[in-house]
């Protein structure tokens, strides 16, 4: 990763950012907690991936409209990032990978 890659990740992390917060109070506080949530539990390709792009996109819609952020996800943040990364790798399934794998032969 060069210098420029790191450039331009930055920029669109600022621009994704400035989207977050062009959000209403409630949608911002949602959010934030589905990306506390699911950097702790989330996906291996997250960083690679549009989940995060995808979410503002979805709550974007939902301020246009005029619906509130529970009306989109409910009330257990939790279980609707679950439901997002269901069909994707984690790092708990890595980890669990790495305990089943018999000593002395290389991972995957």
């Amino acid at each position: 990763m060069g210098i420029q890659d790191i450039i331009e990740g930055k920029k669109q992390w600022r621009a994704h950012m400035a989207r977050v917060k062009a959000l209403p109070p409630d949608y911002q506080i949602v959010y934030k907690e589905l990306q506390r949530y699911i950097f702790k539990v989330g996906p291996v390709d997250l960083l690679n991936g549009p989940l995060l792009s995808e979410i503002i996109d979805f709550f974007e819609e939902g301020v246009a409209s005029n619906k509130g952020v529970l009306e989109l996800i409910g009330n257990d943040v939790a279980a609707f990032c679950d439901d997002l990364i269901k069909d994707s790798r984690t790092y708990a399934d890595l980890y669990q990978e790495s305990l089943s794998a018999k000593p002395g032969t290389p991972e995957k």
